[in-house]
């Protein structure tokens, strides 16, 4: 059996708020297999963002470590914890973190420059991801000019343009109302069936949390398998 693509072994984090320990994960272990496609489900303060932004290497855990492609992401310099955050995981969040004053065919194609892409290739890229979210019509438009659910299509766009191995998502409908929520969904499936991509998804909605391959659930920063 070929070893995971990610490896989650004794993560904890803990911080100091006013003198008091706070112990936000407390030992969490997880296999990720390439092509799992996984939710996390619990409530807020659960852990569950924690533990996705540790992942990403968007944060750093206080004991344990997450191995990629059985390389432990803390042993990273700088350079290659950007490049990993750049292309090899693709981040979708609640909040779009859409950047306001470019529009919408300059968010999606940012990741592509960024990596140093040529800027015609970039071009073109981001114009196909542009049809497969449905915004074509409105790549001229700043954030602030589009709906929540097409605000969050562009994040998805953005996310996924560099094609990577990973996609971390955080509560990905939870700003949204549920016919919204469900059709930014979909997009976030058929994007992860289209990149063969290895999915992680958290969500305090029991019924996103029902479609996951693998399904757990996260209770006061410890994980459970919710088939068990």
């Amino acid at each position: 059996m070929s070893e995971p693509i990610i490896k989650v072994a004794g993560l904890k984090k803990r911080f100091d708020k006013d003198g008091v320990e706070i112990n936000v994960l407390k030992g969490v272990n997880l296999d990720v297999n390439k092509g799992d496609f996984i939710t996390i489900m619990g409530p807020s303060g659960a852990g569950k963002s924690t533990f996705l932004h540790i992942v990403g290497a968007l944060d750093r855990p206080t004991e344990g470590e997450v191995l990629f492609r059985n390389r432990n992401v803390q042993t990273f310099t700088e350079d290659e914890e950007s490049r990993f955050r750049n292309e090899k995981v693709g981040f979708i969040f609640q909040f779009y973190h859409l950047l306001q004053d470019f529009n919408v065919f300059e968010n999606i194609m940012m990741p592509l420059l960024i990596k140093g892409m040529d800027t015609g290739e970039a071009i073109k890229k981001a114009e196909g991801f542009l049809e497969v979210v449905g915004l074509a019509g409105r790549k001229s438009h700043k954030p602030g000019e589009l709906s929540g659910g097409e605000q969050q299509r562009v994040a998805i766009a953005r996310a996924l343009i560099n094609e990577p191995e990973v996609i971390l998502a955080d509560e990905p409908t939870g700003n949204l109302d549920r016919k919204t929520g469900r059709e930014v969904l979909d997009y976030i499936l058929m994007m992860n069936e289209r990149l063969s991509s290895t999915l992680i998804l958290v969500t305090h909605d029991p019924q996103v949390g029902a479609i996951g391959k693998r399904r757990f659930t996260m209770v006061d920063g410890e994980l459970f398998d919710a088939e068990r």
